[in-house]
C-alpha cells in the first residue's frame, strides 16, 4: 500500500500583505500529479489545512476542488486532521458529505475516542488503521486547578497528551486484533516534538501557555508502524525513529524557509515491511533575502535581473550611511523586472530609533509578540513584572487562537 504524508498547507496565508493563491494552486496541482504518478492509495493531511479559522472563499475553493480531484484519481482514501490554525467545526461541517468521497475528517477530540480510529477498507477488506488524532487543545487534555504553577501545568499537559495517544492507539490495536489481519497501524498528530527544528519567521506557534510541552518518541506505542506529524515546517525525523516524521510545510511560509528544500513523504508498506521516500516539492514562487550596503544590494538585484528572476524580495540594508528614501531607490532598481519587494528593513534607522516604528517599518513588519514586547518597553515595565505580564499575554493570545469562531 502506498501512502503520501503531507501537512501544514496553510491555504490562504499571505506574505507581508501579498496573497499567494497562485502558489497554493500550483502546489495542489503538483500534488495531484504526484498522487497519479506514484499511484498513491492513501493521502494523509496532518493539520493546518488553512492558515486561519475563517478561510477565504478562494481558500475553500482550492481545498474542495482538490478533494474532488483526489476522489477521481487512483487515491482511495484521504484522512484530514485539524491543526491549531484550523477551525474544528469548519473542517467537521461537511464531514458526512466528504465521507461519500472516502475523505475522513477529524476536526476535534470527541467524547468517544473510537471516532479517532479509522479503518480503511478496499473491496470490503481492511487495508490499514489510522489513529487520526487532531490538535489537542489545553482544555481537551488538562483540568485547570487554582494556584497551579507553570511547571505543574506543563506536567499535566504532557501526561494528558501521552494518555490520549495511548488510549487511541490501544483502541486501534484492539481493532487490528479483532479483524484478524495484520494491517499497518498509522498514527497522525499535530504537535511539537522534543528537539524539533523550526526556522525564523515560519509562524509556528507555541501550542500551550508558557510552554515547554514537547512530546518525545515514547508518546507513541512501539506497535505503531508509522507516525505522520504536522505543525513543524521543517521536514524531519523525530529523534532517531525513522518511522516518526514531520513532512513539513509544502511552500516556504517566510524568508527563514526561503532556501529550505520542501518535501512530502511517500510511505510504502509491502506486507508490513516499511519503505520511506522523501519527494521534493518544486519551488513555485522564489523568495530571496538580499542583505548588505546600498552598492551590494544593487549588485545582487542586477544579478537577479540578468537571470530573469521573478523573486519576491526581502531587503535588509546594513550600511552605515543614513538612507531615508531606501524604498524609492529599491523600486527604481527593480524597474524592467518581474521581481517584487515584499519587505524592506533599514537596519541603520532601526538601530537609531530602536523600539519605535519608523517610516520604513509598518505594523505588517511586526508580529503580535513584537508589538507586545515594544509595549512593555515603552511602558518601562520592571523586570519583576515582565515575566508575569508575558505569561498573561501568552494565555490570552493562545485562548484567542484556540477559540473556535464557528462554534455556536
Amino acid at each position: 500500500m502506498k501512502i503520501l504524508h503531507t501537512s501544514d498547507w496553510h491555504l490562504g496565508r499571505t506574505l507581508y500583505g501579498r496573497k499567494r493563491y497562485e502558489e497554493f494552486e500550483a502546489f495542489l496541482d503538483w500534488l495531484i500529479g504526484v498522487i497519479k504518478e506514484e499511484e498513491i492509495e492513501v493521502l494523509l493531511v496532518a493539520g493546518d489545512v488553512f492558515d486561519t479559522s475563517t478561510p477565504s472563499n478562494r481558500s475553500q475553493e482550492l481545498y474542495y476542488r482538490f478533494l474532488c480531484q483526489v476522489a477521481a484519481s487512483c487515491c482511495r482514501h484521504v484522512v484530514v486532521i485539524a491543526g491549531n490554525h484550523d477551525s474544528p467545526s469548519f473542517l467537521n461541517a461537511p464531514k458526512e458529505l466528504l465521507r461519500a468521497l472516502d475523505v475522513h475528517v477529524v476536526g476535534s477530540m470527541t467524547e468517544n475516542l473510537d471516532d479517532e480510529v479509522i479503518v480503511l477498507y478496499h473491496d470490503a477488506k481492511p487495508e490499514a488503521i489510522i489513529c487520526a488524532v487532531p490538535y489537542l487543545r489545553d482544555k481537551d487534555i488538562r483540568t485547570a486547578e487554582p494556584g497551579e504553577t507553570m511547571d505543574e501545568k506543563n506536567i499535566k499537559l504532557v501526561r494528558g497528551l501521552k494518555n490520549h495517544y495511548e488510549e487511541v492507539c490501544h483502541i486501534a490495536e484492539e481493532k487490528r486484533q479483532a479483524l484478524g489481519v495484520d494491517v499497518p497501524l498509522i498514527a497522525m498528530g499535530h504537535l511539537f516534538s522534543a528537539g524539533g527544528k523550526t526556522t525564523e519567521g515560519d509562524g509556528v506557534r507555541e501550542l500551550y501557555v508558557g510552554s515547554l510541552v514537547y512530546i518525545g518518541v515514547d508518546a507513541f506505542p512501539s506497535y505503531i508502524d508509522y507516525v505522520a506529524l504536522g505543525h513543524l515546517h521543517v521536514p524531519q525525523v523525530v529523534g532517531k525513529a525513522q518511522h516518526i516524521r514531520y513532512s513539513g510545510s509544502p511552500i516556504p511560509m517566510g524568508y527563514g524557509e526561503a532556501n529550505q528544500e520542501k518535501k512530502v513523504v511517500r510511505v510504502h508498506f509491502d506486507q508490513k515491511k516499511l519503505g520511506i521516500q522523501e519527494i521534493t516539492v518544486p519551488c513555485f514562487q522564489p523568495l530571496v533575502r538580499v542583505t548588505g550596503t546600498l552598492v551590494e544590494i544593487k549588485g545582487k538585484i542586477e544579478e537577479l535581473k540578468e537571470k530573469g528572476s521573478n523573486a519576491w524580495l526581502e531587503i535588509e540594508y546594513t550600511g552605515q550611511e543614513m538612507v531615508g528614501n531606501l524604498r524609492e531607490i529599491m523600486e527604481e532598481a527593480l524597474q524592467a523586472s518581474s521581481m517584487e519587494i515584499r519587505r524592506i528593513k533599514n537596519k541603520r534607522i532601526m538601530d537609531r530609533l530602536i523600539n519605535k516604528i519608523h517610516e520604513e517599518e509598518t505594523l505588517e513588519d511586526l508580529d503580535l509578540d513584537d508589538v507586545f514586547q515594544r509595549c512593555l518597553q515603552a511602558s518601562d515595565v520592571t523586570e519583576a513584572d515582565w515575566k508575569d505580564l508575558t505569561a498573561a499575554y501568552q494565555e490570552i493570545t493562545l485562548s484567542l487562537f484556540d477559540e473556535d469562531t464557528h462554534a455556536q
